[in-house]
């Protein structure tokens, strides 16, 4: 099994990639999938969708490729986002633009982390669930993570970790990724009788 990590924030040196790496590491350690592949919007920043991505155009070609590989080889997701103004930021729905008829995420499971650095963090699991599903197919868990004053808690070092904090989420976190894996075996399933082909409805309604 193959698990993806989404860092949504395009920003250098962020919280969210703090915390995808901390998912990344927990998901290897507690045996729950054999391989990872993370993607940080800050690293690789996506130019913004236009019309001619449909049209094949070698540039959009050279750029997704890689990419819509590295996710077909994924069971299921982690979207790790901040909540900027209140929102999903904009390269992350940007990111969900790319992925509709290629089916890169359709039909697998996906756990929502969102961080905040005070009380936020709310939003975007609603945004998230509300508008990102809809052509890409990805299937969010109902269950989700909002992890608060995420300055206090998945340091490196743990002199710098709230410690009653660090210990509740990291058994919350535990749970989801549990949690994952088994709607990611499951959906294998689901994928493969046959019953989840776009090549009828290619967007969904």
């Amino acid at each position: 099994m193959k698990i993806g990590i989404i860092c949504g924030s395009h920003r250098a040196n962020s919280q969210s990639g703090k915390v995808a790496r901390y998912i990344e590491n927990a998901l290897l350690v507690q045996g729950l999938c054999e391989s990872t592949w993370l993607y940080d919007l800050a690293d690789n920043p996506l130019p913004l969708w236009d019309e001619s991505i449909w049209a094949g155009d070698a540039q959009w070609r050279q750029t997704l490729t890689p990419l819509s590989e590295e996710l077909k080889s994924c069971d299921g997701f982690v979207v790790v986002s901040p909540e900027w103004h209140g929102m999903a930021p904009a390269g992350l729905k940007n990111f969900f633009l790319m992925w509709t008829a290629g089916g890169e995420l359709a039909h697998k499971p996906a756990l929502i982390v969102t961080v905040s650095t005070a009380d936020g963090g709310s939003f975007p699991i609603a945004e998230l669930r509300m508008s990102s599903y809809k052509n890409s197919r990805i299937c969010y868990l109902p269950e989700h993570l909002i992890i608060r004053y995420v300055d206090t808690v998945f340091n490196e070092n743990p002199e710098h970790n709230k410690p009653d904090a660090q210990e509740y989420f990291d058994k919350r976190l535990a749970y989801c990724l549990e949690m994952l894996r088994e709607y990611a075996l499951a959906f294998t399933q689901i994928r493969e009788s046959g019953k989840t082909s776009l090549e009828i409805y290619t967007s969904g309604m």
